[in-house]
């Protein structure tokens, strides 16, 4: 259970940490580093304040709680928007513009009925949709898919997925991201994660025959070590593949929760999203040993998200 509340807690103090500078550019943070816990700032929201990227994590988890269903996925996703679920105060004030129309999309297929509609989502072929919308919710699908054949968890993850980023770009991302949280979170060092990652979804792109177009989009995590990089050759903004590097980079250049975060928010641009990417990883790598106390207790609903995540091992981790 330890483990689920550090994810759970970890994503979301992470976001709460980069909501306050959401946008802000990387010369920003040169002057100004962020090395605590801000409120206000771009959102106008109080301390502790988490936004879209832990609510939309969190409606995917209480779905999970119940079993693996397109269809209450989805209309948890409705009810965020429309009736504020898992809001942190009721409101919805971050949404991604892909993510508000998919949300639309999800609704009008819900109120017709046409359930199966929602499987053919991952049909989408417009590359220009592949913001990170969906890596960012991801992780709690973990727990469902770990063990199973690499086909198999591609073909899960692609749907969740395209419930709000359909394009194949987005769904190789999400599991890129989750191979590596599933070799952590079975004991492996966070460079060891890496390494046996790269080689699982090397002989992945090979058996299903990805395109060598889209395998080049993920050559630099994949075929190369990202953690070598410059910090001038990592983007933070909200193009999926963007994201997912630095997310990367934060972690493997790192050794601790609190490092690892705050580099992320550093980078500047989409903080709240790289920052949330990475803590939840980070959460469930570190613990959150390294975080004050009164940070945490400051985490707006964070009763909720301990019974949340009590919850959810129960279901798990039995």
């Amino acid at each position: 259970m330890k483990t689920v509340t550090n994810m759970f807690l970890g994503l979301s103090l992470a976001d709460a940490l980069g909501v306050p500078v959401e946008f802000k550019p990387r010369e920003h943070f040169s002057d100004f580093p962020v090395t605590t816990m801000l409120e206000y700032g771009t959102h106008n929201q109080p301390k502790g304040t988490w936004s879209d990227d832990s609510s939309l994590t969190f409606c995917l988890a209480q779905s999970l709680i119940h079993g693996y269903s397109l269809q209450d996925i989805a209309l948890n996703f409705i009810k965020w928007k429309r009736a504020q679920l898992w809001t942190p105060h009721g409101s919805v004030f971050d949404i991604g513009i892909q993510t508000r129309s998919s949300i639309e999309t999800l609704q009008r297929i819900i109120e017709n009925e046409d359930f199966e509609a929602l499987s053919f989502l991952k049909y989408e072929v417009d590359e220009y949709t592949n913001g990170n919308g969906s890596l960012m919710r991801i992780l709690p699908l973990l727990y469902y898919i770990k063990g199973k054949p690499i086909k198999a968890q591609f073909d899960i993850i692609w749907e969740v997925s395209a419930l709000t980023h359909g394009h194949i770009r987005s769904a190789i991302a999400c599991l890129i991201y989750l191979k590596f949280a599933e070799y952590i979170n079975n004991g492996l060092t966070l460079k060891n994660a890496y390494h046996t990652m790269q080689k699982d979804i090397k002989q992945f792109f090979i058996a299903e025959a990805i395109s060598n177009y889209e395998i080049e989009h993920f050559n630099r995590i994949i075929n190369n070590d990202i953690s070598i990089l410059e910090k001038s050759d990592i983007k933070s903004d909200g193009y999926v593949i963007n994201t997912l590097e630095a997310s990367f980079w934060c972690l493997l250049t790192t050794n601790s929760y609190l490092e690892s975060v705050f580099k992320a928010i550093n980078l500047g641009d989409d903080t709240d999203t790289t920052a949330t990417v990475v803590g939840g990883v980070a959460g469930m790598a570190y613990g959150l040993d390294d975080v004050p106390k009164n940070w945490i207790d400051a985490l707006v609903r964070k009763n909720d998200i301990l019974k949340l995540s009590e919850q959810f091992s129960k279901t798990y981790l039995q």
